[in-house]
């Protein structure tokens, strides 16, 4: 019965399956057939010469991005897990001082782009950076400025994914399993070696995989660390051959293609790791894990925290704002002054109008991927669709595909000039921005209403659609007022990412149509630190503003009750 009245859903899924390939699936597919037919998107039908793709291993810059990508990845993902699940066991068996600004500064650390953070490390580690001017360590420049700084600096800014794994995975504890060790002899850390750790593998890769492919796809530090270090990445190679002249399409997509190959090596690795064993120890006898507070040792972990926050917050931000308000961009006995904040907007300054550009960009992609994921969410829900699997794998893809990538297989599928005849060539023009925002934002929406819409019984729409509601009925007066609060969080989760997304607009923006993370980027690479940093910090507050006052007005708030 609920099969009949759900095939509504079918259609639906179709429908939501074709919006997510050409959102999706259609661009990075045009990546992978740019370097088989190099030239078949701009009207020239030919073989691709297939030793391009051995050349990365040949040509210098090709194969330094290569092997600066590997190494980045590999380094930021052991440290960065390491670092992650070491906090997670700590936060979820212990409670000390400061254990909720480390949850607090975790989520700091996602939202924040990379390029931010890479440039408050840039300010505070350059040769006449704040480190030598306020504290004369002449050191930390040569320390920073090596691969084993980066991975450090790249391990600070990537490790609350494996937190976050790691420390969902320890929600609930079996004691009995380590009690048998103890019992038979062994210690807390062989019990927690032989025991604990092996059970929570899947935690494990899981967070190390998100690390991984946040790593190996990040746009933003290499473009921030280029103004004083030369470290070619996969992304910023990409990147700039698009931006050279003539334009390096081929360059592009060959190490486009060695991105994506690496991020499908890595995810089959980790499904091959954990395809024979089984890791469900929870039973009847499992209990929410609560923190206790150690007999000793409180203030050690306390100080511990704070030390690692320091550097993985304080530093950045911290940076960002003495660069703001100082002159000769925070050097040692500079005046404090609000110059670098007028010039924010004197004399027509970029900083407003790439603002309004990304908030608009924003604001339609918030919009438009919020009716899409919504309706993928109704299709994995409550649809009998057979291609449901399909439609999840595809939805969670740009999650994994760097920006970089996806931008260049935007380029190709609507940079044809075909399309120009029926009004759809969107190259070089702001609609291209909204589109590959969207595609960016659909993973987060999704899981975020996916959770909530599993939670409303079929039954209920059910019952609506046999007493004649059409669907649209039903969504608007059943799912919609259920789903207000999550809709309305999936929605601005969704503008915040879009407003500081620098990968996919550095290489997506129109001529004369700046966006807020290209300003900045741009101010940071001509060397204006302090004019960075005081339109990184107003560029944020005022979207931190907005989505503040988006919150308190959309979303739904309890009713006080009258007394009678």
């Amino acid at each position: 019965m609920l099969n009949r009245i759900f095939a509504y859903g079918n259609r639906t899924g179709w429908l939501v399956l074709a919006v997510l390939v050409l959102l999706i699936l259609l661009p990075l597919a045009a990546v992978v057939v740019q370097v088989l037919l190099p030239g078949v998107f701009f009207g020239t039908w030919q073989i691709g010469d297939l030793s391009l793709l051995l050349d990365v291993f040949k040509r210098p810059l090709w194969s330094q991005s290569l092997k600066n990508t590997l190494i980045l990845g590999a380094g930021t993902t052991l440290l960065g897990t390491v670092i992650g699940g070491a906090l997670a066991s700590v936060r979820a068996r212990w409670s000390f001082p400061g254990a909720r600004l480390l949850d607090l500064a975790v989520w700091l650390l996602i939202i924040t782009p990379s390029f931010i953070l890479a440039q408050g490390w840039v300010m505070f580690a350059a040769p006449g950076g704040l480190a030598r001017q306020w504290l004369g360590w002449d050191w930390v420049h040569s320390a920073v400025f090596t691969p084993a700084g980066l991975i450090f600096i790249m391990s600070l800014s990537k490790f609350p994914f494996a937190y976050l794994a790691v420390h969902a995975a320890l929600e609930w504890k079996v004691d009995r399993l380590s009690e048998a060790a103890r019992m038979n002899g062994g210690s807390s850390w062989t019990a927690w070696r032989t025991i604990q750790a092996p059970l929570l593998l899947p935690a494990y890769c899981s967070g190390a995989m998100l690390v991984f492919m946040d790593a190996v796809g990040d746009f933003g530090l290499p473009a921030s660390i280029a103004a004083v270090f030369r470290f070619p990445t996969l992304p910023y190679s990409i990147y700039s051959a698009l931006y050279t002249s003539p334009i390096r399409f081929d360059m592009a997509g060959v190490l486009s293609f060695y991105l994506v190959l690496i991020i499908a090596l890595a995810m089959s690795l980790q499904f091959y790791a954990l395809r024979k064993s089984r890791y469900d120890f929870l039973s009847s006898r499992a209990v929410r894990s609560e923190p206790r507070r150690p007999a000793r040792g409180d203030w050690a972990l306390a100080a511990g925290t704070a030390a690692l926050l320091a550097a993985a917050v304080g530093i950045p931000f911290g940076s960002n704002l003495l660069s703001s308000i100082t002159r000769s961009n925070g050097s040692a006995g500079s005046s404090l002054t609000f110059e670098h904040y007028r010039q924010l907007f004197a004399n027509g300054g970029q900083l407003a109008d790439g603002l309004l550009h990304s908030l608009g960009i924003a604001a339609g992609a918030a919009a438009i991927g919020l009716a899409v994921g919504f309706l993928v969410s109704y299709v994995l829900t409550y649809s009998t669709f057979k291609l449901r699997q399909t439609v999840d794998v595809i939805s969670l893809i740009s999650l994994a595909v760097p920006g970089v990538v996806l931008g260049i297989g935007y380029i190709f599928v609507w940079n044809q000039a075909w399309l120009e005849k029926i009004g759809l060539l969107l190259y070089g023009k702001p609609a291209i921005l909204i589109l590959a925002s969207v595609a960016g934002a659909i993973p987060v929406i999704t899981r975020v209403v996916t959770g909530a819409m599993a939670k409303v019984p079929k039954g209920l729409l059910a019952a609506a659609q046999m007493q004649g509601a059409p669907f649209g009925r039903r969504v608007r007066t059943i799912l919609l007022p259920l789903l207000r609060g999550a809709l309305v969080s999936a929605a601005l989760a969704a503008f915040g990412a879009s407003v500081f997304d620098l990968a996919t607009t550095s290489i997506l923006f129109p001529p004369n149509f700046m966006t807020l993370p290209v300003v900045i980027n741009k101010a940071f690479e001509d060397l204006k630190f302090g004019y960075a940093a005081a339109a990184t910090l107003t560029g944020g507050g005022i979207v931190i503003a907005v989505i503040l006052a988006a919150e308190w007005l959309f979303k739904p708030r309890k009713r006080k009750e009258r007394k009678t």
